[in-house]
């Protein structure tokens, strides 16, 4: 099954709208066959960047984490 990784910094309501906005549609019933794993910016480690198949990278402008 594809995985699809989504790592977020979302400190401010409109990045955690984004953020949402995301989880949202990458969790639709439309799409069947799509594991969808969250971590927050300083939680994700390497093995879930290598595991993945995509990635969505959400944070503020200047945000150093990424």
């Amino acid at each position: 099954m594809p995985v699809l990784l989504v790592v977020h910094h979302s400190p401010t309501t409109i990045m955690r709208s984004l953020t949402d906005a995301v989880l949202g549609g990458a969790s639709d019933d439309a799409l069947e066959g799509v594991e969808v794993v969250v971590r927050p910016a300083l939680e994700a480690t390497a093995a879930d960047v290598l595991g993945a198949d995509g990635i969505v990278l959400g944070t503020p402008a200047n945000f150093g984490y990424m």
